[in-house]
């Protein structure tokens, strides 16, 4: 019920969002009947995840006695670990199409760029993101010895389909009306196009891939799992404290769904204000250490350029208030990212 509830509420936000805000800069691609159908299809596997999942952890608190904290937290541990492994192959084409990279340059430089940093690459994919958004990105995924690269059509400038309807209309007949269409149509094309050429594409996988190799991964997923541990211990403390239902009206019984509502979205706020803005500082760390990951591989000029593609692409700012950036951001603003890729003899 609550999460039909804040299906249904954040709905009309959603719609505002897609078909007001990103259809006025030219990011949306999709149609109402397409966007209705993904917002019910998504509902419906979150359904399919959540209730088995949180039902099962409700028993496990209920049956584990004192140490349920342990059992609770090794479930959690378990659910994730299944839900990275299957999402690629089984969730996210529910809603995407995947198709492997053809064969070519581009592939090839992608293979061989894997292979120098002992990358256990097994497969290339390009995910056809331009139904849904003219949005870029890339990312790989993956345990062990299988892992797998996903390039989104819009990050590739030969691929995306918005920039084969550029071209189609670059080809137009101008009409002689004496209104300069054809200008019109060159100006069209030149702000429209977008994605990187392959040399950038490579920039950006290596910036990628510098996460994997400097360990950004798997340090992310151990920080995630202390903190779910120390979570699912200090609920193990609060549980018992029969004021903080007291406080919500339960004075007879002391629910344990509600106990994990309370301690987690409120007891907790404080503290995961305070977590967040610690992961946003290592995670602006972890993408200067990426850079000058990809920058050790000869692609600084590449990721250079790419950075502002992607940026202009996304319609980005690049200057950002330091202190809003500063807790908000991420990712660290263009101008900081460009400036640590410049050579020192430059400045």
């Amino acid at each position: 019920m609550a999460t039909l509830f804040s299906a249904l509420t954040g709905l009309p936000w959603s719609l505002y969002n897609t078909f007001v805000i990103e259809e006025k800069h030219g990011f949306n691609q999709q149609t109402l009947g397409f966007f209705m159908k993904d917002a019910i299809k998504k509902f419906i596997v979150t359904q399919c995840i959540l209730l088995p999942v949180s039902s099962l952890l409700l028993y496990i608190i209920k049956i584990g006695g004192d140490y349920f904290f342990i059992y609770a937290w090794l479930f959690t541990l378990v659910v994730s670990l299944v839900l990275v492994t299957i999402y690629a192959d089984y969730i996210a084409p529910l809603f995407d199409k995947f198709t492997p990279l053809p064969e070519g340059k581009l592939k090839q430089e992608i293979e061989i760029m894997a292979k120098s940093i002992d990358f256990p690459l097994t497969k290339v994919y390009v995910v056809e993101g331009s139904k849904r958004s003219s949005h870029s990105n890339a990312y790989f995924y993956g345990f062990f010895k299988n892992k797998r690269i996903v390039l989104f059509d819009t990050l590739l400038e030969e691929y995306s389909v918005l920039n084969k309807d550029i071209r189609e209309e670059s080809d137009m007949e101008p009409r002689n009306d004496g209104e300069g269409d054809s200008e019109e149509v060159k100006a069209k094309v030149k702000n429209k196009k977008q994605g990187c050429n392959n040399e950038e594409v490579l920039a950006v996988l290596g910036h990628e891939l510098g996460h994997w190799k400097l360990g950004h991964t798997v340090k992310n997923i151990i920080i995630s799992q202390m903190n779910s541990f120390l979570c699912f211990f200090l609920f193990a403390v609060l549980i018992g404290r029969k004021e903080l239902f007291a406080a919500f009206g339960f004075f007879e019984s002391q629910p344990t769904l509600i106990g994990l509502l309370i301690i987690f979205q409120f007891i907790f706020s404080p503290y995961n204000e305070v977590l967040s803005f610690c992961l946003t500082v290592l995670s602006r760390r972890f993408e200067f250490q990426a850079d000058a990951f990809a920058k050790k591989l000869g692609k600084a000029e590449d990721l250079y350029s790419a950075l502002i593609k992607l940026n202009k692409d996304n319609l980005g700012f690049p200057v950002s208030d330091w202190l809003f950036s500063m807790w908000h951001y991420s990712h660290p603003p263009l101008i900081e990212r460009l400036q640590a890729l410049k050579d020192p003899k430059q400045d």
